[in-house]
């Protein structure tokens, strides 16, 4: 079934483009790797930073709980939310995902992308 994205629809100019990144990528909770991968991808939109999407099966989900937050994007869907706990820390919302993004968007289905204010991400 067929599941466009509004926003490309109202604004076929938007360009995002998703390229694989090529290198190592590896995201850490305090001093614990909770993601580690040489297939990441990097996702750029307009005139925000670029961001590292990381296959789920590259991240240590043990580390990490889905949170009840949720947030919309017209471009690429609704994403989820994941907190992060790590020898006695914890943070809340360090991760999110598009688990079923728009059409234009299933290169990141099943990726998580991590705040660089939350975690530390080696790239």
């Amino acid at each position: 079934m067929a599941n466009p994205a509004p926003g490309f629809l109202r604004d076929p100019q938007r360009k995002i483009v998703v390229e694989p990144y090529g290198r190592t990528v590896t995201v850490r909770f305090g001093d614990v790797v909770i993601a580690s991968s040489d297939e990441a991808v990097e996702l750029r939109e307009s005139t925000y930073p670029p961001v590292l999407y990381i296959p789920f099966k590259d991240i240590y989900f043990e580390h990490l709980e889905k949170t009840a937050t949720t947030t919309h994007c017209p471009f690429k869907g609704d994403a989820t939310y994941w907190s992060a706990s790590a020898q006695g820390e914890a943070a809340s919302d360090v991760m999110w995902a598009y688990e079923a993004p728009f059409d234009e968007m299933l290169q990141i289905k099943d990726y998580g992308a991590f705040y660089p204010n939350k975690v530390s991400i080696d790239a």
